[in-house]
C-alpha cells in the first residue's frame, strides 16, 4: 500500500496529512503561528519559523505511524497565496515575508500603473493589482528598502520556500505564479515585458511548472528534520484555494467551492481563462495545462470570528460562539456586519475599507454579534456569486470547505444566502487532501486528477437544504448590506484628514 503526504502552509497554521492511496486519511498534525504586524497596515511572517513548524508536523505523523515511512511515494503542497519571499545568493531569507494580508503598497500600485497603463496591465495578467500581491510588495521593497532589494537573488511564494528547504530546488507552480500578478495568465508564463518595463531583474523570478510536476527529492537534511526518507519525490503543489477545490473533487466546471479559512473565497475550475470585465474577481492558472480558476476573494473570513472571540468577547472557543449564535434567528435581529477588517478585494479592491456593525441597540448581546459576523462573512461570498452568475458561470452544486464546512449553522447560512444545497466531502483538511492528490497524480499513483478525485474524494450524506423563510430575510438584509460600502466609502479613508482636528 502506497501513501502520500499533503502539506498546507496556511496563514495561521500549517497542517500535514498522511493519506493512503485509496483516500483513507491515516492522520493529521497541525501547528499554529501568528502574523507579525509591526504597523497596522503590515502583515509579515518569518518563513523559517513556518518551515520548522511544518517539519514538526511531518515528524509527528511519522513518529505515530512508523510503518508507513517506507511506502510514502510523494509529498504535495498547498499554500497561502500572493506573498513575497526573498532569498539571497546563499539561499538565506533576507527579511520576513510580506504576505497576502499586507496593505502597505497602495502607492506602488499607482506607480506600476503609471509605467504600464492599467488596462494594458490587466489584459495580460487578467487581474487587478492589490496590496499584498508579490509584485506590489516587491516594488515597495525596491522603493523603501533598497538595501534589502540589492541582496535579492530569487523571489518566490511562501509554500515554494518550504519546498526549497526540503529539496534544495527553486521553482513555483502556475497557480501561485499567476497569483503574483506579474504573469501572463493566458499563456502561463511570467510577464517578461512588464518585468522589463518596471525595471526588475528577470533573474529574480524562478521557473514555473504545473502543480503535479516533480520538483525534486527530499534531501539528507530534510530527512533528519522530518523523518521522510531521502529521495522521496516532491511535487510543486499549488495555491490553497485551488487545493481546497481539488480536495473536494472539483477539477471540472459545474461546481463551486465556498471556502472559509483565515480569508474566504468562492471559486470554480474553468477550461479557459475567463475573467470579469471589471476585474472584481481573480483569474489564475489551475493545477494543469487546460484549467484556470475564477475566484472571488474576501480578506476577512474566519479571522473576523477570531478577532471577535479574542479581542471583543473574550471567549474561549468557536463551538461556544456557535452555540450562542444558533439561538438567534436569521438576520441577527437586524444587526448587520460588514467584514472589511483588513480592507477588501472582491468586489471593491479597497485596502482602506473598514468593518461596520450596523443597527446596534441595547437589545443586542454577544449572540447577535456572533451570528451577524457569520452572516457578514457569507454576504461577502454572495457578492462573488452574483458576479459569477452575471458572467454566465453555470453550476449544479456548491461545496463548503474550511471552517465554513464544519458547523451546521455556517452551512445553513450559506444554503439560505446562496439559495442552493450545500455539499461537503467526508473528512476535513481538503487543502491537504488536494495536495496529497496532486502528489499522487505527479508520482504516477493515478493517471489523472479525475481518476484520483473519483477514487479519493467521498461526498458526505449531510446535505444542507435552503430554508425558504430565511431566504426571504437574507434577500432583504443583503440589499442593505450592499449599501454599506458605497455609502461609507468616503469615510473609510478620512484618518489622514481628521488627524489634525
Amino acid at each position: 500500500m502506497q501513501y502520500y503526504i499533503g502539506i498546507d502552509l496556511g496563514t495561521s497554521s500549517v497542517k500535514s496529512l498522511l493519506m493512503r492511496e485509496d483516500g483513507e486519511i491515516i492522520d493529521t498534525a497541525q501547528e499554529g503561528y501568528d502574523i507579525i504586524k509591526p504597523d497596522q497596515q503590515y502583515a509579515q511572517q518569518d518563513m523559517n519559523l513556518l518551515c520548522r513548524a511544518a517539519e514538526r508536523t511531518i515528524q509527528a505523523i511519522l513518529k505515530k505511524h512508523p510503518g508507513t515511512r517506507d511506502n510514502i511515494r510523494g509529498v504535495g503542497y498547498s499554500g497561502q497565496m500572493h506573498g513575497l519571499v526573498m532569498i539571497d545568493k546563499d539561499g538565506n531569507l533576507i527579511r520576513d515575508a510580506i504576505i497576502w494580508a499586507d496593505q502597505r503598497s497602495g502607492e506602488e500600485i499607482r506607480d506600476i500603473y503609471s509605467v504600464i497603463p492599467e488596462e494594458e496591465y490587466k489584459k495580460v495578467v487578467l487581474n487587478s493589482l492589490s496590496t499584498g500581491f508579490l509584485i506590489s510588495s516587491l516594488m515597495w521593497v525596491k522603493k523603501h528598502e533598497p538595501e534589502v532589494y540589492a541582496k535579492i537573488f530569487k523571489v518566490m511564494l511562501p509554500k515554494d520556500y518550504l519546498r526549497y528547504k526540503m529539496c534544495g530546488e527553486l521553482g513555483t507552480d502556475m497557480s501561485d505564479a499567476s497569483s503574483a500578478v506579474i504573469f501572463d495568465t493566458k499563456n502561463r508564463q511570467w510577464a517578461w515585458e512588464f518585468i522589463d518595463r518596471l525595471g526588475l531583474e528577470r533573474e529574480f523570478f524562478v521557473p514555473c511548472h504545473e502543480a503535479y510536476e516533480i520538483a525534486g527529492e527530499v534531501t539528507a537534511g530534510c530527512e533528519k528534520n522530518t523523518g521522510l526518507w531521502e529521495g522521496t519525490k516532491l511535487v510543486y503543489g499549488g495555491g490553497d484555494s485551488l487545493m481546497q477545490g481539488i480536495g473536494n473533487g472539483i477539477i471540472s466546471p459545474g461546481t463551486l467551492s465556498a471556502n472559509i479559512g483565515t480569508s474566504s473565497q468562492l471559486s470554480c475550475a474553468l477550461p479557459e481563462p475567463l475573467y470579469d470585465s471589471r476585474y472584481r474577481t481573480n483569474t489564475f492558472c489551475h493545477v494543469r495545462e487546460d484549467r484556470w480558476m475564477l475566484m472571488g476573494a474576501n480578506l476577512s473570513g474566519g479571522v473576523a470570528l477570531k478577532w471577535l472571540m479574542r479581542n471583543v468577547l473574550d471567549m474561549q472557543s468557536y463551538d461556544e460562539m456557535t452555540a450562542l449564535a444558533e439561538k438567534v434567528p436569521a438576520g441577527s435581529r437586524d444587526l448587520l456586519f460588514l467584514p472589511y477588517l483588513s480592507g477588501e478585494r472582491t468586489p471593491y479592491n479597497d485596502p482602506d475599507a473598514k468593518g461596520i456593525y450596523l443597527g446596534l441597540t441595547l437589545k443586542h448581546a454577544r449572540a447577535e454579534m456572533i451570528r451577524s459576523t457569520m452572516e457578514g462573512i457569507i454576504f461577502g461570498l454572495r457578492n462573488s456569486l452574483e458576479i459569477f452568475q452575471d458572467m454566465g458561470i453555470e453550476f449544479q452544486r456548491i461545496f463548503a470547505s474550511g471552517g465554513g464546512a464544519r458547523g451546521h449553522l455556517f452551512r445553513q447560512i450559506q444554503a439560505d444566502m446562496f439559495g442552493k444545497e450545500i455539499y461537503t466531502s467526508v473528512g476535513k483538511e481538503q487543502a491537504c487532501v488536494g495536495a496529497a492528490i496532486t502528489a499522487a497524480v505527479g508520482t504516477g499513483g493515478y493517471a489523472s486528477y479525475e481518476e484520483a478525485c473519483g477514487c479519493v474524494v467521498r461526498l458526505s450524506e449531510d446535505v444542507v437544504i435552503p430554508d425558504a423563510e430565511n431566504q426571504k430575510i437574507y434577500e432583504e438584509r443583503y440589499a442593505v448590506y450592499k449599501e454599506l460600502y458605497p455609502r461609507n466609502k468616503d469615510l473609510f479613508g478620512c484618518r489622514n484628514h481628521c488627524e489634525g482636528l
